[in-house]
C-alpha cells in the first residue's frame, strides 16, 4: 500500500473524528485552538511520524498533492459530519 493511501486513510479518520468531537461536544468550537487547525497538527503529526519510521524528509515520500487532497478529506469529513447530525456548530 502506497504512503499516499495511508495518509488519505489517516485524514478520513481524522476528520471522522473530529466531526463526531464537534456533534458530542459543540462547546469544543470555542476552544483556543479551533478544530481546522486540529486537522492541519494532524497533518504535521503524519509529517513527524514519517520522519522518525523512514529517516527520510516527509517531502520526499509525500507530495504536496496529496497533503492538499488529505487536509481537504479532513476538513470536508469535519464539516459534513456536524451538518448532516444538525448540529450547532458554526466554522467562523
Amino acid at each position: 500500500m502506497s504512503l499516499d493511501r495511508i495518509f488519505f486513510g489517516y485524514m478520513m479518520l481524522v476528520g471522522i473524528a473530529t466531526g463526531a468531537v464537534l456533534v458530542a461536544a459543540p462547546r469544543v468550537q470555542d476552544f483556543a485552538v479551533k478544530p481546522y487547525f486540529w486537522i492541519l497538527i494532524a497533518v504535521g503529526l503524519f509529517d513527524v511520524a514519517v520522519y522518525a519510521v523512514k529517516g527520510t524528509a516527509p517531502a520526499r515520500t509525500l507530495t504536496m498533492n496529496a497533503r492538499l487532497i488529505g487536509f481537504a478529506i479532513g476538513i470536508a469529513l469535519m464539516v459534513a459530519i456536524p451538518v448532516l447530525a444538525g448540529s450547532p456548530v458554526r466554522f467562523v
